[in-house]
């Protein structure tokens, strides 16, 4: 009887952490915070494999705190895939793109393509110091 009192506490305990956390999450998302996304079709070739690795790598190294927190989010988005087309028009895309939006209260108040990805993809300390300038940048706002 004592064991299962314990675990009902332990798990108890364990879910109002989490719910916790969770709440403190949202309430971070309620603010402003920035969507790095990474657009890509389903024909993927290994210089867009690399485009999505640097973004995503420049992200998660510089801004840990900030993705901890909320502030941050990386989505990697298929195109291609059944809902996702009207990314193409809503960020004018015509091929693999990094795209940071800012949202505001649950709207998108401005967004940038990080078209120089591409100029950058062949060196990969200067790719990523662009993408964390830009990041910076936005989390300024």
């Amino acid at each position: 009887m004592k064991l299962i009192f314990v675990l009902l506490v332990t798990t108890a305990l364990i879910s109002g952490i989490f719910l916790l956390s969770s709440a403190q999450a949202g309430e971070s998302i309620k603010g402003a915070h920035i969507v790095a996304y990474y657009f890509h079709g389903t024909m993927r070739c290994p210089t867009c494999h690399k485009l999505e690795q640097y973004s995503k790598e420049a992200i998660e190294t510089n801004f840990k705190k900030d993705i901890a927190s909320g502030k941050i989010e990386f989505k990697e988005i298929n195109i291609d895939h059944k809902g996702n087309e009207h990314y193409a028009g809503d960020y004018q895309l015509y091929t693999k793109s990094l795209v940071l939006s800012l949202v505001r209260d649950g709207k998108e108040v401005r967004w940038k393509n990080l078209d120089k990805i591409w100029e950058y993809v062949r060196d990969k300390e200067r790719f990523v110091e662009y993408v964390k300038a830009e990041v910076s940048n936005f989390l300024r706002e």
